[in-house]
């Protein structure tokens, strides 16, 4: 038994989930590989993106993948580590800003 529920194994069978539905599976996988091509902006820069998005939403598998990704169109570790940061900060400060609720609220009990 493993001791997440995240199993690596799992990546490689992506299109697997096309057992379900294949018309489905092929509209998106269809639609997943448009995105990711050279458009306003590069591959690369896709990549990075996606990696910070896979930090943000927290998805092992994404991050895996988009690690290789991000290697594969040529970003280097310190590139990959800065677009973790800005996913990070933008987290980070999408959560102090709803603190201005707590604060609106703290200040409307309090007076």
């Amino acid at each position: 038994m493993s001791d997440t529920y995240y199993r690596p194994d799992h990546l490689p069978r992506f299109g697997d989930i096309e057992e379900g539905s294949p018309e489905l599976a092929s509209k998106f996988f269809e639609y997943y590989g448009s995105v990711f091509e050279d458009g306003a902006l590069t591959a690369r820069e896709k990549a990075l993106i996606a990696l910070a998005v896979s930090h943000t939403v927290q998805c092992p598998y994404c991050i895996d993948a988009y690690t290789d990704e991000c290697l594969e169109k040529g970003a280097d570790l310190e590139q990959m580590t800065e677009a973790v940061h800005v996913a990070t900060a933008i987290r980070g400060g999408a959560s102090l800003v709803h603190g201005v609720q707590m604060l609106d609220q703290v200040k409307e009990k309090m007076m």
